[in-house]
């Protein structure tokens, strides 16, 4: 409203007085009324999120990563935070700064689908000038799984390998009981090389497959190392070999039995000779199958062992058979090194078996343990055969 006219009689005058209203004078100059307007719009703009890492729809990602947010403004001090999916325990960093990150405790398990859920609207996630998040986030990203090569590394540093392994200069090398870091570089492992333990045959090189599960050396290590942790002997690094194994690297519990490696050669004569930690520690004539039911011919783990047992079959002439047998070390079904009596050793002369004399037998079997690799191979000077045997 306007000013008003007030009239007084004063001693007989009229005298006028002009009077403002009470929203007049509370009326503010215009320009700072403009600069009370804009800075109230600034406050109250969107906030809006400018990146999130692991980006939407990625894969492979470390389990261990950190998750982060970043807006375009100070988030309130008390402003709700994002979440995730599945939960797993950790903590939300970076309350009233522009970056929101959360720090997995124990990480998420291997291939899981993560989301990360950012409320918006009224009860979401707000400025610390007021400004909401217009409306709900999510961001979806997949964690991969753990690489063959750590296995590897791993491996190799426990003794279960014949070849030791050297990181790369400059390489990160988590410490042993650096539990996070260790499954960090379970995701991305660091480089490095290995190198062959001296004393070892030749033959056993071209079981080696450097970070592919393929490779008969790295399944026979995971088989020996399943078998000193009580867990079930595939050969396979599922999530229960992984978990005792990285236990195993923060305890330093390594290997206790040493690498074995056997060969069992068809020249004439026959023999069986063994490597243990780079050395020839055994040496002896044998016996292998017949032609009617021959050796197999090829490379495998040690896989079952008894002291004693009977072995049950058939003959080739059909009859029935029932042996007892002492120090068995079976690397294949129906195949195995073990002790049974024969008036000589040197030739073929089993039913598959690769035969040892008794006190040899006794000598042999505590180096063929879980995991140990035998190879049958043809002799050279066997009639219309090759040395050179495939693996299986």
């Amino acid at each position: 409203m306007g000013s008003a006219i007030v009239f007084l009689i004063i001693a007989g005058v009229w005298i006028a007085f002009t009077q403002s209203s009470a929203s007049s004078a509370q009326t503010q100059h215009p320009a700072a009324s403009a600069k009370k307007t804009t800075a109230a719009h600034a406050s109250s703009a969107p906030l809006r999120v400018t990146s999130v890492t692991p980006a939407a729809h990625s894969s492979g990602v470390s389990g261990v990563a950190p998750i982060k947010i970043q807006f375009s403004e100070p988030v309130a001090a008390g402003s709700p935070l994002p979440s995730v999916h599945p939960a797993v325990a950790g903590t939300w960093q970076g309350a009233g700064t522009s970056s929101l990150e959360f720090t997995p405790a124990v990480g998420f398990k291997q291939s899981t689908h993560v989301e990360v859920r950012i409320p918006g609207g009224a009860l979401g996630v707000r400025s610390a000038g007021g400004g909401l998040l217009p409306a709900n986030m999510r961001v979806k990203y997949r964690v991969g799984t753990y690489q063959t090569a750590r296995l590897d590394e791993l491996l190799a540093q426990l003794g279960y390998l014949p070849l030791t392994w050297t990181p790369a200069s400059g390489a990160t090398v988590p410490a042993a009981s650096d539990t996070a870091s260790q499954l960090a570089a379970a995701y991305s492992p660091p480089q490095g090389q290995f190198s062959w333990k001296p004393g070892y045959p030749s033959e056993l090189h071209r079981f080696w497959r450097s970070g592919s599960t393929a490779g008969l050396i790295l399944q026979g290590a995971v088989r020996k190392f399943e078998s000193d942790h009580g867990l079930t002997m595939d050969g396979i690094a599922g999530p229960q070999v992984w978990s005792h194994l990285l236990k195993a690297v923060s305890s330093s519990d390594a290997n206790k039995d040493g690498y074995t490696y056997a060969i069992a050669d068809e020249s004439n004569p026959e023999t069986l000779t063994i490597w243990h930690n780079g050395r020839e520690v055994f040496h002896t004539l044998t016996n292998t199958g017949i032609p009617a039911s021959p050796t197999t011919i090829g490379t495998a783990p040690v896989y079952i062992r008894y002291y004693t047992q009977i072995m049950r079959g058939k003959n080739p002439d059909g009859t029935k058979y029932a042996d007892r047998v002492y120090y068995v070390a079976y690397f294949r079904a129906g195949e195995a090194v073990h002790y049974f009596l024969r008036p000589y050793y040197g030739a073929p002369q089993s039913l598959g078996c690769v035969e040892l004399p008794m006190n040899e037998a006794k000598v042999a079997w505590p180096y063929l343990t879980y995991g140990s690799l035998v190879t049958v191979e043809r002799g050279a000077d066997t009639p219309g055969t090759s040395p050179t045997d495939p693996t299986t």
